[in-house]
Order: structure tokens, then C-alpha cells, then sequence
């Protein structure tokens, strides 16, 4: 008998079985055992996941709704992070609830078409938005983002702090999903339109409609409930008496809720082509809010903005978010910035002060005098408020003059007055001697030939006209640009003598960049955020900073800005202050407004001031005033920042600004003007009135200058587009110095 062979496959069926993929078996086997434990992994993970949500579902308690009337004040605090600057939260109890049939249907409806179209129909979550959400979180972003139902809002604003992280967010959906069981749709509506917060201090939707259109919540129409629908997004982006931007928010997603009523035959197509939305947000007034009174106020509400803005914190997050804002004002400075301006400004009414003191190289702003009462006049005088810039502008010719190699602070030219330039000459203007170009300096003080350092000491203009025009108005802006300057310039050739219109802040600021030698820096007010759940961290603020300018220019720039404090028209300064200090005066176009901007190395400090009429508002001049005389740069803003300087650097360390270093020792001077006027045969050197008052000691509240004692070199400026004009008499004197 034959031995049995085992069985094989003939080189053909082999060749079969390759080409119809047979030979592949072994892998293909392991690739489904492959699969089978990928999806019972799966399929376990989903089944603990399930019962882990179960679980944590049953585990989850619903939070008392009167819950929500306990969340924590936000407060902010002084720079030490220990004395309570303001609290954010005290309007809270701004509140009235009002059942559903006392809320107009136009307003449930405006409600649901802009947050929740299908609320009557979903089990109280969204599960797209939850997972745009969840996807946000994975990617570093915030885990709150877009697509909650009002339920979950609900939930998230009232029951749960404000944390922006995925924990969080699962206790919203647990929670979520338990109230809308637990509760009617009516029930949670109800509950939500009475606790929202919409801006104005107003918790609930009978007190908004008061704030916003002074009635009852039951009587709201279709365009005045899509307004307070919008502005739950967002309170201070979408109230209308904030600003033009904030009207435009309001105007658009107003009408974008009215379309979705229609949409939804919650509102008729007539009916929505009568909503007069605009006409509505017109009606609208300014709110004043009561918790945010005094000086104070301004700070609060600078710190606000700073935490909506910089930091994307919503108006809830502020008001009930439980936050520990530290602020970079230093109290014991912003009471002598206070205490200065009332004991040293004018006594005339209307005229307004602004104050800002800044930390050079960092930028903390750690004094600001905003106004007497935000609650009475919310403009801001030192981050609003915009007056011309007068002489203070002078620094960033000098500043660009340095860069382009044009001067040094050596550099000599002629001082006498007037001087004619046909840059400066104004075809339009019905003075035939401005239309010459003529500048002058004030009272027509006679200079020789003089350099840069005593041009800047005594504000000379027809020295610093002469010099713009060899520099180019754009170098000069560029250079304001450069230092700090944010509000918009315009690179006009009389820019020098400052016809630009600028903020407080924006001279405190760009000061500062000098005091630091040439380190710009970003101001801020807000030092550091706490939030009250440990899984949030600590914001603190970084300083951000950047070289503008060079050391040695700078040092030049900061020796011809001591020239005004130690012997020109800031001599009050020198003789009261006691330490090293620069600065400049500036006083605008027909005395529309008057600056004193100065530093020490450790801190920068700018005082502007202006008078405008309480109806018009118009700019109106602060010359020949019975209880003031003339106001210029060299009277009230000097004696106001000398008493404030005074007071806040007490105990501090005086320190020494560094030695110029002449640099351009070969700079060429500017040519000379187009057309002269005839020289002078003797100069004088600058009369002692050029300056402030000699007394050491600094004067009494009633011890007022008089338009003799402070004048400042002038100029008859062109009249430029887009600014307001003055109509001087063809003898009349701008002042410019």
C-alpha cells in the first residue's frame, strides 16, 4: 500500500489563488479580528460612557433658583489688591419678577427667534452646539462658545459660576436635562426672562423695560422687544447711547430677530414692516449709572471696557461673575490727583480737566482724573475728551528733527517775530497776515539768534515753523505716532503748533516713551483678574513694550525739555517741585486749551484742560476770564501738575535724567523763511513776564494768575479742514504755545 501524501496545491492552482487574491487570507483574517476588538472597545467605552452619564445624571442636584441672588460681587481693588476701589455688582438688586402673562408675546417670541427657535420641541440641550462647543475646548479655545439653548443658559448664568471649561459645561447639560423634566417650558421661559441681565443695571425683563423705554414689560412692541432681545448678547455692544458702533449692533441684530418672527408666523409680515427700529433706538436715553458716581467713576468704567475689550469678559461675567479685579491705580496717587485739580484748577465754569500719570517702560496708569461725577457727565476728560495738542506737539518735531540728522540741540536760528512762510500761508483766510504766512510769537516777543534749547525753553514758534518745514509734516507725526499718540493726526504743517486734536492720555503716553528713553509702552489699568473657582488661573497682565527711539536722541530730547522747567514758561515747576523734572506747555489755537506734559524718570503725567459750552458743547476760549485771565499751559495745568507730582512721588527715590549726548554735531540749519519780515536791530532776551510766577511757594486757591503773568508764545495759525475755526480780527493774537 502506498504512503499517503498531504494534499497540496499545483503551481497552477497557486497561481489562481494569487491572482484572485486568496493568497492574502492570513492578513485579511487578522485584519477582521482587528476590527471586532476595535468595535467591542468601542462598544465598552460607549456602554461605561453611557453608564457613567447616568450615573453622574442621577448624582447631579438642581440648584434652588433664589440661588442665582447670592452670586459674588465682582470687585475692584487699588493696585495693593487689598482696598476696595469700586464694586461692580452693587446694582444687582436692580431687580422685579413679573409672570409670563405680564410679558408681552412679542417679547417671548423676540426671545426665542434670537436664542432658541425650537425650545418648545428640544429636550433642553443642543446637541450640535454642545459638540461645537466640546470641539472649541479640544482645540484651546472656550468651552462655551455658541449654540446653548435658553435652558442652558438658564442653567449657566443662575445655577453654576462662570468657568469656561468642559466640567463646567457638563454639569450645564446634566443640569439642563433635569430642569427641563423638573419644569414647564413656561416654568424656564419665565425664570429666564426675569433673571437675564440686559444691561443698565437691569436684572429681569420688567426692570429693562423700565431702564430702557420707561414702561411695562406687557406693553413692549415688536421692535422695542427685538432691542431687548439683542442686547442680552451683550450689553455694552449693543446699547445705542453708547456709540454710533454699538447703534449700528443694536439697528442690525434687531432686524435680524424681527425677520426670524416672521419666519417663524410669530409676527406678521405687516407688522414687521411697521417696526421702526431706528425710530426706536432713537428714542432711547443715556443711562447713568448710580453705582459708578464720583471721580471714581471713570476709572470703573475705563476698567470696564478693559476687561470687555482686552479680556472678552462678558457684562455678566463682570457684574455676578465673582471677579477680584486688581487695578493698577495707586490710591494714595489718585487721591493727590484728585486733591491737585480741585485745589489748583480755575474757578470758571465749564471748564473741564483731565489728568493721566503713567509708569514709563511698563505702562500701568496709576493715576486718572477723568471729571468730578461720572454719573452727571460720563465723558471721560482724560481718555475722551480731545483738545487741540498747542506747543506739546512741539517735542516731536524736535524728535523727528533728531532722527533725520536735520538738527542738534545745538543747532542755532532766528527767533524774531513775526516771520513769514508760504507753508504756512492760508490763501482762504480773510486775515491778510495769515494769508502771508505769517507766525508770530506770543505778545511778539523779540528772540535773536538762538539754539534749539532755548527755543524749546521759551516755546519759540517762528524757530520750531521754521524747523517743521525742513523736517516735513509727515516726520513730525510719524514721531507722535512713534511715541504713543492713538488719536487720529493729520500731517499738516502747522502741526508743530499743535492744531492736532488729541487726548490726555495720549500726551501722558507718549511722554512716557521719552521719560523711558525711548520704550514705548501699551497702557493698561487693569493689573490682575482672580476669578472665583480655583480651576480658573489668575490673569495677570503683561506689559507690552517696545524700543521706538534711540538712547542718545532721547537723551538729547529729555536735556531740551528740562530747558521749560528751569527757566522758561514752566518755571513754577522748577521753583516748587524740588527734583529733576521735564516737561512742556502747550496752549491751542485762540485759548481753546492749555496742557502742561511732563516727567520725572519714574513717572509721566499729563494735564489738559478746556472750556466748552454746557449746551453746544462748542470749544469756547479761556481768555480774559474775570476770576482766571488768560488760561495757558503755564498757569492752572502747571500748578496742577506740580501739586499732584508733588504729592505722589513723596518718599521716592530722586534720580537724575542721563547727559545728552549732541548728537548731529554737523546737522546744516533749515533755510530760511520764504519772506522776511525786517529784522530787529537789537534782541532782547526773553522778558521775565515770559514766565510763570517767581514764588516758591505754591499759591493759594484764591491766589489766582492773571493774564499778565503766564504768557506763551503764540501764532496766527491757517485754518485747516475738518477742525473748528476761529474768526480773530486781522489783530487778534492765536495762542499757540
Amino acid at each position: 500500500m502506498s504512503q499517503r501524501q498531504p494534499r497540496t496545491r499545483s503551481d497552477a492552482t497557486r497561481r489562481a489563488a494569487a491572482r484572485s487574491g486568496a493568497a492574502g487570507a492570513p492578513t485579511t483574517s487578522r485584519t477582521r479580528r482587528w476590527l471586532r476588538r476595535v468595535v467591542w472597545a468601542g462598544l465598552g467605552a460607549f456602554v461605561l460612557g453611557l453608564a457613567g452619564f447616568f450615573v453622574a445624571y442621577a448624582m447631579t442636584d438642581i440648584p434652588q433658583p433664589n440661588e442665582m441672588v447670592t452670586a459674588e460681587a465682582s470687585t475692584v481693588y487699588y493696585s495693593d489688591g487689598k482696598t476696595v476701589l469700586a464694586r461692580l455688582s452693587d446694582e444687582g438688586g436692580n431687580r422685579q419678577s413679573v409672570p409670563l402673562a405680564d410679558i408681552s408675546p412679542n417679547m417671548q417670541h423676540a426671545i426665542l427667534a434670537a436664542e432658541d427657535r425650537d425650545f418648545y420641541q428640544n429636550s433642553g440641550i443642543s446637541p450640535t452646539g454642545i459638540a461645537r462647543a466640546v470641539w472649541v475646548a479640544v482645540k484651546g479655545g472656550q468651552a462655551t462658545q455658541g449654540g446653548s439653548t435658553i435652558t442652558q443658559q438658564y442653567v449657566k448664568n443662575y445655577f453654576l459660576t462662570q468657568d469656561r471649561t468642559l466640567t463646567r459645561k457638563a454639569k450645564e447639560i446634566l443640569i439642563s436635562l433635569k430642569i427641563d423634566k423638573q419644569q414647564s417650558k413656561d416654568e424656564i421661559l419665565t425664570n429666564y426672562l426675569n433673571t437675564i441681565y440686559y444691561g443698565r443695571g437691569a436684572y429681569g425683563i420688567e426692570t429693562a423695560s423700565q431702564a430702557y423705554f420707561g414702561k411695562s414689560a406687557k406693553s413692549l412692541t415688536p421692535a422695542e422687544a427685538a432691542v431687548l432681545a439683542s442686547v442680552i448678547r451683550g450689553p455694552s455692544f449693543y446699547d445705542p447711547t453708547l456709540g454710533e458702533e454699538q447703534k449700528a449692533n443694536a439697528e442690525k441684530r434687531s432686524a435680524y430677530i424681527l425677520d426670524a418672527m416672521v419666519d417663524k408666523k410669530w409676527l406678521s409680515q405687516e407688522d414687521r414692516d411697521g417696526a421702526d427700529v431706528e425710530k426706536t433706538l432713537d428714542g432711547i436715553k443715556p443711562y447713568k449709572p448710580k453705582q459708578l458716581g464720583g471721580t471714581n467713576g471713570y476709572v470703573v468704567d475705563l476698567v470696564k471696557k478693559e476687561l470687555t475689550g482686552k479680556y472678552k469678559l462678558s457684562d455678566t461675567d463682570i457684574q455676578r461673575g465673582g471677579l477680584k479685579v486688581i487695578s493698577t491705580i495707586e490710591r494714595p496717587k489718585q487721591y493727590a490727583a484728585v486733591t491737585a485739580v480741585r485745589e489748583q484748577r480755575p474757578d470758571v465754569e465749564d471748564v473741564h480737566e483731565g489728568l493721566v500719570s503713567i509708569r514709563p517702560g511698563n505702562g500701568a496708569i496709576v493715576a486718572l482724573y477723568g471729571g468730578e461725577d461720572f454719573a452727571d457727565r460720563p465723558l471721560n476728560n482724560a481718555t475722551q475728551a480731545k483738545m487741540q495738542a498747542g506747543s506739546t506737539f512741539k517735542i516731536f518735531t524736535l524728535i523727528a528733527a533728531l532722527q533725520e540728522n536735520k538738527a542738534s540741540i545745538r543747532s542755532t536760528f532766528p527767533g524774531y517775530s513775526p516771520q513769514y512762510f508760504e507753508e504756512f500761508a492760508d490763501p482762504a483766510s480773510s486775515n491778510p497776515e495769515t494769508r502771508r504766512g505769517r507766525v508770530k510769537n506770543f505778545g511778539n516777543e523779540q528772540f535773536g539768534t538762538i539754539d534749539l534749547l532755548t527755543a524749546t525753553g521759551h516755546s519759540v514758534n517762528t524757530v520750531y515753523a521754521a524747523l517743521n518745514i525742513d523736517v516735513g509734516a509727515k516726520n513730525t507725526m510719524a514721531a507722535a505716532e512713534d511715541a504713543g499718540v492713538r488719536s487720529k493726526l493729520e500731517p499738516n504743517v502747522a502741526d508743530v503748533l499743535g492744531t492736532d486734536y488729541v487726548t490726555v492720555l495720549d500726551m501722558a503716553n507718549a511722554y512716557a516713551t521719552i521719560a523711558a528713553q525711548g520704550v514705548r509702552s501699551e497702557p493698561y489699568i487693569v493689573k490682575e483678574i482672580r476669578f472665583p473657582s480655583e480651576t480658573q488661573p489668575v490673569v495677570k497682565a503683561k506689559p507690552k513694550t517696545k524700543r521706538v527711539f534711540d538712547e542718545d536722541l532721547m537723551a538729547d530730547v529729555i536735556t531740551a525739555m528740562q530747558e521749560p522747567v528751569n527757566g522758561g514758561t514752566a518755571r513754577y515747576v522748577g521753583q516748587n517741585l524740588g527734583r529733576p523734572a521735564a516737561g512742556k506747555t502747550g496752549t491751542s489755537e485762540s485759548f481753546r486749551s492749555a496742557w502742561f506734559d511732563g516727567y520725572v524718570p519714574q513717572l509721566a503725567t499729563a494735564v489738559g484742560l478746556y472750556r466748552s459750552d454746557p449746551e453746544s458743547g462748542k470749544e469756547l476760549q479761556m481768555q480774559n476770564l474775570p476770576t482766571a485771565g488768560n488760561i495757558t499751559g503755564g498757569t492752572f495745568p502747571t500748578r496742577i501738575w506740580t501739586a499732584y507730582m508733588k504729592a505722589a512721588l513723596e518718599g521716592s527715590e530722586v534720580r537724575d535724567f542721563p547727559q545728552p549726548a549732541y548728537i548731529n554735531k554737523d546737522a546744516l540749519p533749515p533755510p530760511p523763511p520764504t519772506t522776511r519780515a525786517p529784522q530787529p536791530t537789537q534782541s532782547s532776551a526773553p522778558p521775565s513776564s515770559s514766565a510763570p510766577p517767581s514764588s516758591s511757594a505754591p499759591p493759594s486757591p484764591t491766589d489766582q494768575p492773571t493774564p499778565t503773568q503766564t504768557p506763551e508764545p503764540s501764532a496766527t495759525l491757517p485754518t485747516l479742514p475738518g477742525r473748528p475755526s476761529a474768526s480773530p480780527s486781522p489783530n487778534a493774537s492765536q495762542n499757540t504755545g
